[in-house]
C-alpha cells in the first residue's frame, strides 16, 4: 500500500499497517544481521514477524525491497545522528570534530555497519550504496569541509569520498573489535590536517 494511501485509512487501520511494516521490519533487520541477506529467507521473516507471505508482499516488492528500506532507515538514523551532535552555530572545525565522533557511535548501533558496510553493496551494490550515502552521512560530511576550507582548486568531490572512506573503514575496524578512541582519535587528526591544509 502506498503512503499516501495509508494517510487516508482510519486510524485503526493505519496503525496496523505501520505496526505489520515494522515488526517485519525488526525481524528482517535481525535475521539480516544474524545471518546474513543471503542466508536468510521470506518464510524466515514473516515467520519471525509473525505474519503471512502477503503481508509482507503488500509491504515490500520483495526481499530486495525490504533490505533497501531497512538500510534507508539505517542511513538516516546515523545522519540524523550527525546532525544532533553538529547543530548550527558550531565553528566548522567543532561541527567536523562532532560529527566524526557522532558517527562512529552511530555506527556502534548492533548489525549497523554489517547492514551498511558489508551486506547493502553487496546486495544493493555499490552504485545504490554510494548514492544513499551521498544523502546521509556523506552529504553531512561534504557540508562539513565546506564550510571549513576553501574547496577552490581542490579536487573537492574525491577529497569528501575519500575521508567518507576512511570513515567506513574506521567504523569496521571498531565493529571487529579494534580500540575506538584510537580510530576516532586518528580521525580527528585527519580532519585537522585537512581543514588546517
Amino acid at each position: 500500500m502506498q503512503e499516501s494511501d495509508s494517510k487516508n485509512l482510519p486510524r485503526s487501520n493505519r496503525d496496523r499497517t505501520e505496526k505489520t511494516r515494522a515488526a517485519l521490519m525488526q525481524a528482517a533487520r535481525s535475521l539480516f544481521v544474524s545471518k546474513g541477506y543471503g542466508d536468510t529467507s521470506t518464510p524466515e521473516i514473516v515467520a519471525a514477524a509473525g505474519i503471512t507471505r502477503g503481508a509482507l508482499y503488500h509491504h515490500f516488492e520483495d526481499k530486495r525491497a525490504l533490505f533497501r528500506a531497512i538500510v534507508m532507515d539505517e542511513a538516516l538514523a546515523v545522519a540524523s545522528a550527525i546532525e544532533r551532535e553538529a547543530p548550527a552555530g558550531l565553528s566548522p572545525i567543532d561541527a567536523l570534530l562532532s560529527g566524526s565522533a557522532a558517527y562512529l557511535d552511530a555506527m556502534r548501533a548492533p548489525g549497523r555497519t554489517r547492514l551498511l558496510l558489508i551486506e547493502g553493496p553487496s546486495v544493493l551494490g555499490p552504485t545504490e550504496m554510494k548514492k544513499l550515502d551521498e544523502d546521509n552521512a556523506a552529504r553531512t560530511l561534504r557540508s562539513g569541509l565546506e564550510a571549513a576550507i576553501d574547496t577552490r582548486g581542490l579536487p573537492f568531490a574525491a577529497l569528501a569520498d575519500l575521508l567518507s572512506a576512511a570513515f567506513d573503514r574506521a567504523a569496521l575496524a571498531i565493529d571487529a573489535g579494534e580500540d575506538a578512541q584510537e580510530y576516532a582519535a586518528a580521525i580527528a587528526v585527519l580532519i585537522r590536517r585537512v581543514v588546517d591544509g
